[in-house]
């Protein structure tokens, strides 16, 4: 199928644009990376990190309402959304996709 994310119950179109930086364009592509890499993708490429939309996505490929995950499930979340953003390289964060392009070209910024 080529349905978007959104097509996901909790997901709207937000998660379509915060995913499709990375590529992530089908709700097929989501389940099969599955939540931390989906999620790690999107934030290397260049998506701001908010726990609410990691454990949004966490439940929504669970099937389950958003507002589901209470407690020491949540507890469990927060750490591997902590493990996911440590895994992000200083030259990952606060760069827009263009930025990563250009760093990646070894296009430096020219100083006068």
């Amino acid at each position: 199928m080529n349905e978007k994310p959104s097509s996901i119950r909790n997901l709207g179109p937000a998660s379509d644009e915060f995913y499709a930086r990375a590529g992530i364009v089908t709700a097929d592509q989501l389940r099969d990376l599955g939540p931390d890499e989906a999620y790690f993708q999107a934030l290397k490429a260049g998506g701001n990190p908010h726990f609410i939309g990691y454990y949004v996505l966490v439940m929504a490929l669970q099937g389950r309402p958003w507002n589901d995950c209470k407690g020491k499930e949540k507890d469990a979340l927060k750490v591997r959304f902590d493990a996911i953003k440590a895994r992000l390289t200083p030259a990952d964060i606060g760069l827009s996709a263009l930025e990563k392009e250009l760093n990646a070209l070894g296009v430096v910024e020219r100083k006068t």
